[in-house]
Parts: structure tokens; C-alpha cells; sequence
């Protein structure tokens, strides 16, 4: 399994996690610009922007380790076009679905509030 596939692997797992635990899932891989958010959800009255990060293995850490400061203000961005484009008035949360998925085990890790949007 190359990364793309692999990638889409933990996207769906992730999608099936986060309905499994409530949350309604109202895009995937919403683009603006050249930004793409995996994720969006909706949990009661807050919007979830959801990052999938998904790893064959641990070897170069945890998946979530590899979301810089540069993606989470893209994130950002993304998500604020979303919510003029809708015109929500939600509140926001961005959370982290970090996965290790291999022929041996697949480990969901589901962080919410992973980062505020202060940067």
C-alpha cells in the first residue's frame, strides 16, 4: 500500500471512528485554494475541523508530531472560508485523528483540541 492509499485508508477509518462517537460528518477533503481539509464535522453546536495523519509504523513518531505550525495555519484559513462560505455561526474546534494502521494492528488516537487558532 503506497501512502495515497494508505492516506485514504485512515481517512475512512477516521470518518467511521468519528461517527462511531457522534459526530456528523459534513465534508471530506473540502478544498479552498490549494488548502484541503480532511474533515469537517459537527458535534452539537461546535464545527470539528478534523487533520487525518495516518503511519504504517512509530519509526518517525507519532503521526500527529507531523503537523507544523504551517498546516495548522492553513487549517485555519480553510476553515474560516468554510464558515463565511456557509455563514455558521458555530463554534470551532480543530482536532487531530492520528493513526497507526499496518497488517499487525490499527491504533486510533483521536485528539481533540489539538491546536487553537491563536497562531
Amino acid at each position: 500500500m503506497n501512502h495515497i492509499e494508505l492516506g485514504k485508508t485512515g481517512e475512512g477509518i477516521a470518518r467511521r471512528h468519528l461517527q462511531n462517537h457522534g459526530l456528523t460528518i459534513l465534508e471530506v477533503n473540502y478544498r479552498w485554494k490549494k488548502q484541503e481539509i480532511d474533515l469537517i464535522a459537527q458535534q452539537g453546536e461546535e464545527l470539528v475541523i478534523v487533520e487525518v495523519k495516518t503511519r504504517k509504523h512509530t519509526s518517525y513518531g507519532a503521526p500527529e508530531n507531523s503537523i507544523t505550525r504551517t498546516k495548522q495555519r492553513h487549517l485555519i484559513k480553510a476553515a474560516n472560508a468554510y464558515i463565511q462560505e456557509r455563514q455558521l455561526d458555530l463554534d470551532v474546534r480543530f482536532d487531530v485523528v492520528s493513526i497507526i494502521h499496518n497488517s499487525y494492528e490499527t491504533q486510533v488516537d483521536h485528539i481533540q483540541n489539538a491546536f487553537y487558532p491563536t497562531l
